[in-house]
């Protein structure tokens, strides 16, 4: 199986990165600090005699992004499973919030799972089949207060993932909107109330098995929140 990450350097991403490999997966990773871990790539690989590649790469730029899937081209023949992940959040309104914090939402994301996905679903339509995961959010689903434009780059996010899962189903291609709550990632070190906040495996366990079903069936949302609930 070979599965390509973005944001994979911490957080849920990092997360995912391990569950797959511990699954025997190939890995293609991407982030903007992959290069910190190497050593647990070579453990990961050493341990599961798997293969991980990773690469560097801000996937808000457009020719960086069109880099990274011209580098997983080059490497594979087949792509089973694309997490589209990286992302980035900025609290704040609408009406106060940093200029250009829109554009900034929007690029990364969003534009990289466009972009991404636009270049690498040629091989998953030659192959017949795959699965792309689109890392969306609560916020994807309601507004709430300092949501701002981060907010409105995961409704976009969610309207991407909904269209493609309706253009690439006659292809044999799944598609899956993950909406993750208060997941306990770098974004939330230091809050106090830390058993409020769900773990990064829970993620990774779902999506896993989301992945592992049967080709006539496709989890098309996964909405997953703290036991008691938002934050």
């Amino acid at each position: 199986m070979n599965v390509v990450i973005t944001g994979a350097s911490q957080g849920i991403g990092f997360g995912l990165a391990e569950k797959f490999a511990s699954e025997g997966a190939n890995l293609f990773l991407c982030s903007r600090n992959m290069d910190r871990h190497s050593g647990w790539q070579k453990e990961m690989m050493k341990k599961y005699d798997i293969t991980i590649s990773s690469y560097n790469a801000d996937l808000s730029q457009k020719s960086e992004t069109e880099g990274f899937a011209d580098a997983v081209i080059s490497a594979w023949n087949t792509i089973d499973i694309l997490i589209n992940n990286a992302g980035s959040f900025v609290p704040g309104s609408l009406y106060n919030e940093p200029e250009g914090n829109l554009e900034k939402m929007i690029e990364l994301n969003l534009y990289s799972a466009y972009h991404l996905s636009r270049k690498l679903i040629p091989i998953m339509i030659q192959q017949g089949s795959g699965h792309i995961f689109n890392m969306c959010s609560v916020a994807a689903l309601k507004a709430y207060p300092a949501g701002g434009s981060y907010s409105i780059s995961k409704f976009a996010l969610l309207g991407f993932s909904k269209n493609l899962r309706h253009e690439m189903k006659n292809f044999g291609i799944k598609v899956t909107s993950v909406h993750p709550g208060a997941t306990f990632t770098p974004a939330w070190e230091g809050f106090a109330e830390r058993s409020r906040i769900m773990e990064v495996s829970d993620i990774a366990e779902l999506i896993w098995s989301a992945s592992n079903l049967s080709p006539n069936a496709c989890v098309e949302e996964i909405l997953l929140r703290p036991q008691l609930g938002d934050i």
